[in-house]
């Protein structure tokens, strides 16, 4: 079997449609379109994909190219990316998509952002510089390790460097956000993705970040964000 004829297209059509729904609900708290209601569907959601994607990992390892074609392989690592609540199961899925890498059934840019993500909310320094935060102030960088070093780093798994990244990360949410959305200082940026790992790995839960204002609890109130509604992106 190939890519294009994969041996399971019923995994496949799974993933993709799991990976869809929840990436609908992302871009909605990122440009506000969203109530409290559709934010607790959006973390069911995670939780449900979550899920799946570890039953389909027990059974078939990483769902690579082969199994379940470009497409659902690449709808498997969006799952992962987004299992913030799991962060166990997210450094195993990334061991898992690393051996798949090996195998050449994923690419490896999968890889150093799903290592980078699980380093984080695992409390640890990222490598290759794939992992911002936004929030109501802006984008920032999560903290990284050897930062003077990144752009070699970057290049083995085939990222361009790490200011070219930033550039098009900001021009793609200023698009978004207008004037409002900043880089925000790096030592503020580095706090808060420390805070957000450590609350992860004491409570079991990523706090979300739902745009540039919060969800209230009563009536769809949206008010200022506060400093624990944030939200990890990918810098691609």
């Amino acid at each position: 079997m190939t890519a294009d004829n994969p041996l399971r297209p019923d995994i496949a059509r799974e993933l993709i449609a799991r990976a869809l729904e929840s990436a609908a609900h992302r871009a909605m708290r990122v440009r506000d379109q969203i109530d409290a209601v559709q934010l607790g569907r959006g973390r069911h959601t995670d939780h449900a994909n979550s899920r799946v994607l570890r039953r389909i990992l027990a059974e078939h390892d990483w769902p690579g190219h082969r199994l379940v074609g470009i497409d659902g392989s690449r709808a498997a690592w969006s799952i992962a990316l987004h299992s913030n609540d799991d962060p166990p199961f997210q450094r195993a899925a990334a061991t898992l998509l690393g051996r798949a890498v090996q195998a050449g059934e994923a690419p490896i840019q999968h890889w150093a952002h799903l290592h980078d993500r699980a380093l984080i909310t695992n409390g640890c320094d990222q490598e290759y510089g794939t992992q911002l935060l936004l929030d109501a102030d802006g984008i920032g960088l999560c903290p990284l390790r050897a930062p003077e070093s990144v752009d070699a780093r970057r290049a083995t798994v085939g990222l361009p460097p790490i200011a070219v990244a930033l550039t098009a990360v900001r021009r793609r949410y200023s698009a978004d956000h207008s004037e409002h959305l900043l880089f925000p200082p790096q030592a503020e940026a580095s706090t808060a993705c420390k805070t957000l790992a450590h609350t992860s790995r004491t409570t079991g839960v990523m706090p979300w970040f739902t745009g540039r204002t919060r969800v209230g609890t009563e009536g769809g109130h949206r008010g200022a964000a506060s400093a624990q509604e944030r939200r990890l992106v990918v810098a691609l």
